[in-house]
């Protein structure tokens, strides 16, 4: 029984094959390493980045010298991950969820709505049409483009002030 085997081919690439069937294939320049695992997996390491493709998730990470890191599934979704701690999920139908490393954290909508989210839980949406709703542990508020604001607190009570002033 082998432990590995290495063949050099005529163009210069190395091939060192591993007992478990495992391959890894190194370029002739040496600039770029592969590794085909046993169970479907594969390993790339161009120009100081890692890629390596989950065959049973098929789902690809790629690894930068920044430390960033992205992973893109089957059904299109992409995730970036970096090194302060941020991420950007991009999902299929457009929709991008921005996390900050504060805690803070913003959706933006392929209708033009942008949903932020304060760490302390206090929500604004931003609405396409210009409304704007705020929503915190005391109140929802609702703000029209006309001026027109409405509220209502937590205890039920509500209230409605026209651009007019009138309340």
């Amino acid at each position: 029984m082998f432990l590995k085997v290495k063949e050099v081919l005529t163009d210069g690439r190395h091939i060192i094959t591993f007992c478990n069937g495992t391959k890894k294939e190194i370029s002739a320049d040496k600039r770029m390493t592969m590794i085909r695992f046993f169970n479907g997996d594969v390993k790339i390491m161009p120009d100081q980045r890692v890629i390596y493709y989950y065959t049973d998730a098929q789902t690809t990470y790629t690894a930068y010298p920044d430390g960033l890191e992205v992973l893109q599934f089957p059904n299109n979704q992409i995730e970036k991950h970096y090194p302060d701690g941020a991420q950007e999920i991009v999902i299929p139908d457009h929709t991008v969820k921005c996390l900050c490393s504060d805690g803070f954290e913003e959706t933006f909508f392929p209708d033009g709505t942008v949903v932020k989210v304060e760490k302390n839980g206090d929500k604004t949406v931003v609405f396409s049409n210009g409304q704007k709703e705020i929503h915190t542990a005391q109140f929802k508020r609702r703000e029209y483009p006309g001026g027109t604001v409405k509220t209502m607190y937590c205890n039920g009570r509500q209230e409605t002030k026209y651009s007019s002033g009138r309340i």
